[in-house]
């Protein structure tokens, strides 16, 4: 059960990574962005006027989540490479004498 929750987690990770490259994509940019691919022009906005500082603040947020799953996973990993290596028996060196 614990290995099916952390894929599932890794999975939500990998997700979350996603979503923040494409929100980091369409915003607006000094020159031509993603946004101007879904059919505006380089001072379109993609979602409105006031989209500039909603993205902004969306994709801090997900970089904080990004960065604390990161570590959260991490330590997670670590903790199940212990565990495995504390239930696996001590490797011994026989004498080929």
């Amino acid at each position: 059960m614990v290995t099916f929750i952390y894929f599932l987690t890794i999975a939500l990770f990998m997700l979350l990574c996603v979503v923040t490259c494409f929100v980091v994509l369409i915003q607006e940019s000094k020159s031509t962005g993603l946004g101007a691919s879904f059919g505006g022009d380089a001072g379109d906005s993609l979602f409105g006027t006031a989209t500039a500082d909603v993205l902004k603040t969306f994709t801090a947020w997900l970089a904080v989540i990004f960065l604390v799953t990161c570590v959260l996973l991490s330590l997670w990993t670590t903790s199940l490479g212990r565990t495995k290596m504390n239930a696996a028996p001590p490797y011994t060196m026989e004498s080929t004498q």
